[in-house]
């Protein structure tokens, strides 16, 4: 399939894929993406998204309803709750970047929205407006850092558990009863998810490193100062060039990835000239856990247990 072309039953004719990474990313050349897809275009593309995990679509000049157009071939469209999107079309999110108007904290290396119990499965940006230098986006293969780790670290983070949250979006709630009272609204409808920190890709079938920087506090039925260690310890393995591409952003090209393998780090280093792109994000799953979850008692021993596992405990003020 690299570097070559495959036909398929679609009016455009060929779809052309050229590898442009070494461990991940493929430019899709051959396909008119406002044009409506047939199914055998939409299970190629999707094949390509699982294998490659970033695919890169010149040449595409879309509207904001084409590109929804485009992310409805895979999936339901999702509104994420703290996005740049409009009341009346909330699920193209618009990132327009410039003087007086900063980037959002998207330098982080993240997977998009794992606070939610389902993250999505895959994000297509397309760009509009690009500076004339900068505001490329890395991207890096979990499944290649997965990989790289030793024989001892995989077996000993086999079955483990992180508790991610959208503790990076709370800054946008107002230190005020009213700002507060909302941040607590949607700490109730969003509350803390738990995930494998390894999964399985539920395509390829590839385990998939699935803890990130921007979201995961801490590894469940671990004390904090280990759990962090760990926790920095397998951040760090992102800056491993190795397992990265980093892509440059041409006018009217999307690029869309797949949220189950890899992560991405959007730089920041072009503000403040003016960067403007749409978004769109398509439903997923829950992540699949590579092993069945280990019991508590594996992981940590108590020199003295904790209170609140007794109920015939001494009450405390709160209980009252």
């Amino acid at each position: 399939m690299d570097d070559g072309a495959v036909a398929l039953g679609n009016e455009t004719s060929t779809l052309s894929v050229k590898k442009v990474g070494v461990f991940l990313a493929a430019e899709v050349t051959g396909v008119d993406l406002a044009k409506p897809l047939d199914d055998t275009l939409k299970e190629e593309i999707l094949r390509l998204h699982a294998e490659h995990g970033v695919l890169i679509f010149p040449n595409q000049e879309l509207s904001g309803e084409q590109l929804k157009a485009f992310g409805r071939n895979f999936g339901e469209l999702t509104v994420h709750p703290f996005s740049s999107s409009t009341e009346d079309n909330p699920e193209l999110i618009i990132y327009d970047q410039k003087e007086g108007n900063p980037p959002p904290p998207t330098d982080i290396w993240h997977t998009d929205e794992t606070f939610r119990v389902a993250p999505p499965m895959g994000t297509a940006l397309c760009s509009k407006i690009l500076p004339d230098v900068g505001g490329n986006t890395a991207f890096c293969n979990m499944n290649a850092v997965y990989e790289g780790l030793s024989d001892k670290m995989q077996q000993f983070l086999s079955g483990l558990e992180a508790v991610h949250d959208f503790k990076p979006f709370k800054t946008l709630f107002p230190d005020t009863p009213e700002g507060i009272a909302r941040m607590r609204k949607f700490e109730d409808m969003y509350p803390k998810a738990t995930h494998p920190v390894v999964t399985v890709h539920p395509v390829t079938g590839k385990k998939v490193l699935f803890v990130n920087p921007q979201f995961t506090m801490y590894i469940k039925h671990m004390d904090e100062d280990e759990s962090r260690t760990i926790l920095d310890l397998l951040f760090r393995k992102t800056y491993i060039h190795e397992y990265q591409y980093r892509h440059r952003w041409d006018p009217n090209m999307l690029v869309f990835w797949d949220n189950r393998l890899v992560q991405h780090s959007a730089l920041h280093d072009y503000y403040p000239k003016r960067r403007l792109m749409e978004r769109i994000t398509i439903k997923g799953t829950a992540p699949l856990p590579a092993t069945d979850a280990v019991d508590s008692s594996e992981v940590r021993r108590y020199l003295s247990p904790p209170v609140m596992a007794f109920a015939n405990r001494q009450k405390r003020q709160h209980e009252t």
